[in-house]
């Protein structure tokens, strides 16, 4: 059986379609040799995001994007079908985060993916979640830095204007210490002479005062030398003083240790101070005696009568008794006449 050129053609022309056709889908990420699971996930925006983006698990690519479909009916979202290889466990509750793939401005989506929980079905419901890419961080760094370029040519465009105002000025001042310079110039030119004569005065008055300074040296030498031999004099004479004080202190002191002389005694004997505390002890009870019982010492007789006599009291063994008595008697007739 021949087959004739037409249906040749016709084949190869099939042929070459269907080659053509599957060739691009798989340029566009479409894998026909191996068998995969869907799953779709909702995103408000993904930012220039493409079919056959790549999807990736810590770094390694395990998909592709399959198509992406604007949700007109709730608010214009954006539902992505994800292809996953049939190999790698997809968990309830895995994140697809919408990140950055490379410098250039690409996208991916990284799957983050939890062991422990159980499989996600085949068409299950991803969570989303973004990345800040490097596009958005450079936007967040360059517009605080652009705010500040712009307030900075804001500040320079009112120092230059400033500046102008400044220039105007400075001339002005310029000139006048131009005629500051020349009228000081004129000035100097008209007063040389009496310059030059007070210069002459105040070199001979320079000399005059080095010729006096070395007359002075001499004398200030003489009176800090006086000064000295006073102060040292003095000094001595103190010290002796002192000394001689202090040896006569040391005297009195060792007198006392001894014993001798008043403080001697007083200090060293103590029978003495035993009779001084017991005369001392006599003494009260006398006075308290004399206070309570006057009568025993002092008495008064107008008519010559006579009264008891006084029993003074006994005093206690080893200590000393004083006893006073005062009589005052009235005069006798014989007196009288």
């Amino acid at each position: 059986m021949k087959i004739s050129q037409e249906v040749k053609v016709g084949l190869l022309a099939v042929v070459s379609l269907a080659m053509f056709y599957f060739g691009f889908r798989f340029l566009k990420g479409s894998d026909f040799f191996s068998s995969t699971n869907k799953y779709q996930v909702i995103y408000d925006n993904i930012d220039g995001l493409t079919p056959s983006n790549p999807i990736r698990i810590n770094g390694l690519s395990v998909g592709r994007v399959k198509s992406i479909e604007i949700l007109q009916d709730q608010q214009n979202k954006l539902l992505v079908t994800l292809e996953v290889n049939k190999n790698i466990r997809v968990t309830q509750g895995a994140k697809a985060f919408l990140a950055d793939d490379g410098l250039l401005g690409g996208k991916m989506i990284q799957l983050n993916v939890d062991p422990s929980k159980p499989l996600l079905a085949d068409g299950g419901m991803l969570v989303s979640a973004r990345e800040t890419g490097l596009s958005a961080l450079i936007r967040e760094k360059t517009l605080p830095v652009l705010n500040n370029v712009d307030s900075l040519t804001y500040q320079l465009n009112r120092v230059v204007g400033q500046f102008d105002q400044t220039g105007v000025i400075l001339n002005k001042t310029l000139g006048s210490a131009n005629a500051a310079v020349g009228t000081l110039g004129l000035t100097v030119s008209e007063n040389r002479a009496a310059l030059q004569t007070t210069l002459a005065n105040v070199n001979r008055l320079s000399s005059s005062l080095i010729e006096t300074e070395k007359q002075l040296k001499p004398i200030l030498t003489k009176a800090d030398s006086f000064a000295d031999s006073l102060q040292s004099l003095q000094l001595k004479q103190t010290l002796a003083s002192v000394n001689k004080t202090v040896e006569n202190l040391q005297t009195i002191l060792a007198n006392i240790n001894k014993g001798q002389g008043t403080l001697g005694k007083f200090a060293s004997d103590e029978a003495f101070y035993i009779n001084v505390n017991k005369t001392t002890s006599s003494l009260e009870k006398l006075l308290t005696d004399f206070r309570e019982h006057p009568k025993r010492y002092v008495h008064f007789s107008l008519f010559g009568r006579k009264d008891a006599p006084y029993v003074a009291p006994t005093a206690p063994a080893g200590s000393t008794t004083v006893t006073t008595s005062t009589v005052i008697a009235a005069p006798s007739d014989s007196t009288k006449k």
